[in-house]
């Protein structure tokens, strides 16, 4: 879990390219820079090219050793042979110029060269030929820098302890030479902790390091290479695999062809079991050293290209007996559906046969479907009118009983308090009872409540429903504590089936034209067809049967 947060912290920190973008994206990076190869060569070439047009015959000898000197390091890393090619002509000029500091510098550079591209006879004669003691402060670096390559190179051809022993010695002698502010000597400083065991330390200046040095830079993904070694001693597979693919992927832009962290990464792809990332990276780690004529580096991937491609061969001839398995299954599959489509043809055929009788039974049948559809419709009809007519006479002999019993145990307490006032021979105050309306006012009021509650448990959504026949500024809004006004029970009663004006002017009370004029402002208030309205006001809530 430690090891996993760190790396997020390092992608994200360390890596400008990746940021934001997680992990994925190095490997992304990597995949383009790989498809691009190509691209990166030719740019290389052609900044080469545009060099090249410089004619040296319009140089003086001091300017074309230093214009030979700029394609050297253009080449260096890119092309030996034409870096050695570029340094003979500098050793030529610092002849005919007898400068010896010139002739020094040159040949440090060609036994560099020598040592890289497997010439290491022709490489340690030049260095042994060369009197450090003699050498300007200058170059000592370049000297115990090419002491230290040519033992390094040739562990590759013979290893031997004593060789590693001497590239150490020389190492550290070149870390005595360089400038302490130099980006060359914090490298050197990170190798030789490497070496000496100081990871942890190590680990975090080389982080800080990458994070400050731009990617353009060559020595930006030597940088990431040694973060991968680190991470390869402290077997994190995850961040070694993340910084040798950085480190990659900027050699591929720089278009450097001397490069160990392909060949690394081809290794780390290999331990995945992921065979074919693992040979596209040898393959393009050898065609590099090839290219560039690195023999050392060629020596390196004949090693892992053989493992790497005996891996990969056994996985082709795999794919290929899976290929024939599955064209021999394609091949037996094929037959079965070539007998399929002939069955099916004569099925075809006989189904054909059989629709023309259907077809034909079809049509008779539709009419009846038709003919059975309609009386459906016309008996879910009467269903649904039957249906909603028994509920409601339900509801209303229920509620007719409970009324009747209340009426009657009302009349029998009138008849008592009436029996009392004449017994009393209070004829006065029975005088004033009989002569009053408020008993027949209130019972008013309590059988249009009773009615109201009645309709509304019968139909809920009444007045929501009547509200939406008509137009918006006229919708009916009742007053608190109403259930349902005057207007509402008009259309409740015609609801219920009590269309005919008089029976429910009889109801409410009301004259026969009060009911008509409600009737008639209503219409002419309704959203829909006047002549609909009332046809509508029926349809509220009505029951639909379902037919099985």
């Amino acid at each position: 879990m430690k090891n996993s947060l760190l790396f997020l912290f390092l992608v994200i920190v360390c890596y400008p390219v990746c940021a934001g973008n997680g992990a994925d994206t190095i490997f992304v990076n990597l995949d383009l820079a790989l498809k691009n190869k190509q691209k990166y060569v030719q740019l290389k070439e052609e900044r080469i090219a545009n060099f090249k047009k410089i004619k040296s015959s319009d140089l003086s000898d001091y300017q074309e050793y230093d214009y030979n000197k700029s394609l050297y390091k253009e080449y260096q890393k890119f092309n030996s042979d034409s870096a050695i090619f570029y340094v003979r002509k500098n050793l030529t000029l610092a002849n005919k110029l007898h400068n010896l500091y010139l002739e020094e510098t040159a040949q440090l550079q060609l036994a560099n060269l020598y040592s890289s591209s497997g010439r290491y006879r022709e490489s340690e004669e030049i260095l042994k030929s060369i009197n450090k003691k003699l050498l300007p402060q200058q170059l000592l670096s370049d000297y115990y820098e090419g002491y230290r390559e040519f033992f390094s190179h040739y562990l590759t051809n013979s290893y031997n302890p004593a060789y590693v022993e001497q590239s150490e010695k020389y190492r550290d002698s070149l870390f005595a030479t360089l400038n302490p502010q130099s980006l060359k000597y914090k490298i050197v400083l990170a190798e030789k902790n490497i070496s000496d065991g100081k990871i942890d330390s190590t680990e975090k200046e080389l982080i800080h390091l990458l994070k400050q040095t731009n990617p353009e830079n060559p020595q930006y993904a030597m940088i990431a290479y040694l973060l991968g070694n680190i991470y390869k001693k402290k077997e994190n597979l995850e961040l070694k695999k993340a910084y040798f693919a950085i480190s990659a992927t900027a050699d591929i832009k720089n278009s450097i062809k001397d490069n160990a962290s392909i060949q690394e990464l081809a290794l780390v792809y290999f331990e995945l079991g992921d065979i074919d990332t693992a040979y596209k990276l040898t393959k393009s780690a050898i065609e590099d050293a090839i290219f560039c004529n690195v023999q050392f580096r060629t020596l390196q991937m004949s090693e892992v290209y053989s493992i790497i491609n005996t891996a990969y061969l056994d996985k082709e001839a795999k794919r290929k007996s899976q290929l024939q398995l599955y064209l021999l299954l394609i091949s037996i599959l094929a037959l079965f559906l070539v007998l399929a489509v002939i069955y099916v043809y004569k099925q075809m055929k006989k189904v054909s046969r059989i629709k023309e009788e259907l077809s034909k039974t079809s049509e008779e049948l539709v009419k009846l479907n038709a003919d059975i559809s309609k009386t459906n419709n016309q008996l879910q009809e009467r269903n649904a009118q039957l249906s909603e007519s028994n509920h409601i006479k339900e509801e209303y002999i229920a509620h007719f009983f409970s009324l009747c019993s209340t009426y009657i145990n009302k009349l029998e307490n009138y008849r008592i308090t009436l029996n009392k006032k004449a017994t009393a021979k209070q004829f006065e105050e029975l005088y004033k009872i009989l002569k009053s309306t408020t008993l027949v006012d209130n019972e008013l009021e309590e059988l249009y409540k009773n009615f109201d509650t009645i309709f509304l448990n019968l139909y809920p959504t009444f007045v929501k429903d009547f509200n939406s026949l008509l137009i918006n500024e006229e919708q009916i809004i009742l007053k608190q504590g109403e259930l349902l006004n005057t207007e509402l029970r008009i259309f409740a009663l015609i609801r219920l089936g009590i269309n005919d004006s008089v029976k429910i002017a009889a109801f409410l009370r009301y004259s026969l034209s009060t009911i008509y004029n409600y009737r008639t402002r209503a219409r002419n208030k309704a959203a829909v067809s006047r002549n609909e309205f009332e046809e509508m006001v029926i349809k509220i809530g009505l029951i639909v049967v379902k037919t099985q």
